[in-house]
């Protein structure tokens, strides 16, 4: 029996263009649009755009105002902040606990994955970096032999590629991305839990701390936040 190789519904092709609309500012953070207008707009019926925009909601691009329509919302800078609080509540000491893995089939799959990021990054495409990066730090969660905190943080990355909220092309080029998870990726192949654990932190206070740069200049509250200060508390 031949396998059906069935293409997007009408529903995930009006998430990825309203998706792309709110990214790109063509439906600017703010503004207010009903079903009818948007279905009209993007010439579909309102039950796709329904639909739609119930998972634009979950990840936390619109909000659903009854009897209002749909608003699309700006980035919050606290989600931002409580997501890199969890990462590095989560990676980092998972970071030293893939070090002490000792399994070569382990090490053989994480370093398939970091040459698969450095590939999409050479290639200089966003999109691909994002994932190859997401993809790379799955990996090392895999090879700490914790499926509970991939699906935990799974979700977040996942919000970052479909948001367009991302560092990349931004604030630094594809192989800077890609540069900037070398030392995580060598600590952890020589089995150094420390350094691998440090490595993390690094890494992820870095892409935080550019991040908010990056957004405060479209938005100067941004700025008001101390990063540092909001994430002392936590040292690797």
């Amino acid at each position: 029996m031949s396998i059906v190789n069935r293409g997007p519904t009408l529903t995930q092709q009006t998430t990825e263009q309203l998706r792309q609309a709110i990214i790109k500012g063509d439906l600017p953070a703010g503004s207010l649009h009903s079903a009818t207008a948007l279905g009209e707009w993007l010439g579909v019926s309102r039950t796709p755009v329904r639909e739609a925009t119930a998972e634009l909601a979950r990840l936390g691009l619109v909000a659903i105002e009854p009897n209002r329509g749909i608003r699309v919302l700006e980035t919050n800078i606290e989600s931002l902040i409580d997501g890199f609080e969890l990462r590095l509540i989560i990676e980092v000491p998972l970071a030293r606990k893939a070090a002490l893995n000792p399994d070569d089939n382990a090490r053989q799959k994480l370093s398939s994955h970091f040459s698969a990021f450095e590939e999409a990054a050479d290639s200089d495409d966003a999109e691909a970096t994002l994932r190859a990066d997401r993809d790379f730090h799955s990996a090392i969660l895999e090879m700490a032999g914790n499926a509970r905190a991939i699906e935990v943080l799974q979700e977040q990355r996942n919000m970052v590629l479909q948001t367009g909220v991302g560092t990349v092309p931004t604030s630094r080029t594809c192989r800077d991305c890609f540069d900037d998870h070398v030392d995580v990726f060598n600590a952890i192949m020589v089995s150094d839990p420390e350094a691998a654990a440090t490595a993390m932190q690094r890494h992820i206070r870095n892409t935080a701390d550019l991040l908010i740069k990056q957004e405060t200049r479209q938005r100067p509250e941004f700025g008001e936040q101390d990063l540092t200060a909001r994430l002392s508390w936590l040292t690797a």
